[in-house]
């Protein structure tokens, strides 16, 4: 399945205190169905935007392991960093934070 970029938002613009924050959302279509993945995002500096936690991936993909056992979201959660890094995230998030007010 290919994942496509839905939207990225700004949920906070930052201030003196705290950093630039929001969520991106990816999603696709197969013959399966339709799937989606959702995480906040945290500028870190000026052209720097990581996870804000790698944990907290929010999808509706359901995994299975090499017995076709579902796995648990702490299993998955490596998977979907995987699928996460595999995406060109950060280039979206970087786009959102250009045509963002000042």
């Amino acid at each position: 399945m290919l994942l496509q970029h839905m939207g990225t938002q700004i949920t906070h613009l930052g201030d003196q205190v705290n950093r630039v924050t929001g969520q991106t959302v990816w999603a696709g279509t197969s013959d399966e169905g339709e799937a989606g993945m959702a995480w906040d995002w945290v500028q870190l500096s000026r052209g720097i935007v990581a996870m804000a936690d790698p944990l907290s991936v929010i999808t509706n993909l359901r995994l299975v392991g090499p017995e076709g056992e579902l796995l648990t979201a702490v299993e998955s959660a490596r998977h979907l960093n995987q699928i996460v890094h595999a995406l060109p995230w950060q280039s979206e998030v970087e786009r959102a934070l250009a045509s963002a007010p000042n």
